[in-house]
């Protein structure tokens, strides 16, 4: 599967380049209007692997992750049937696909905060956004066992 991550050189960087693309802009119309065309830069995600198989569960919306790799390099595809919901599965991906499993654990997800998405999400894509960094960060772990 085709992999635009990572973009950055480290999670860190990542995160960085987030909180200051997110500065930007001045409300919060803007910034789901950013989402949403984050999202839409997904790379394309099979029609085979929208399966029940690949389903992220805890979340409102229909979100598949697949991930490949080992502990040297972990990378995650990954497709939502939302709009906004897509640009946080193309923040996690930003920070997360392409590192290592040692740099996915030691990495908070601390951009979540920064850029005030937390405050601004509904209950349901917050327990969304909180399965998929799960879901990362279980698959990390694993590696690693």
């Amino acid at each position: 599967m085709d992999t635009l991550f990572p973009l950055e050189a480290t999670a860190t960087e990542a995160q960085a380049a987030i909180r200051d693309e997110f500065a930007f802009f001045g409300d919060w119309s803007e910034r789901y209007q950013y989402l949403i065309d984050l999202g839409r830069k997904l790379p394309e995600f099979p029609d085979a692997l929208r399966s029940e198989e690949h389903r992220l569960h805890g979340c409102q919306s229909m979100v598949w992750i697949v991930p490949s790799g080992d502990a040297g390099r972990l990378d995650f595809a990954a497709a939502s049937d939302s709009a906004i919901v897509s640009g946080l599965v193309y923040l996690a991906l930003r920070v997360y696909s392409g590192r290592s499993a040692r740099e996915i654990l030691d990495t908070d997800p601390s951009y979540i905060a920064d850029i005030g998405l937390a405050k601004h999400l509904s209950p349901t894509r917050s327990n969304g956004l909180a399965s998929l960094l799960a879901f990362i960060r279980d698959t990390a772990q694993r590696a690693l066992a």
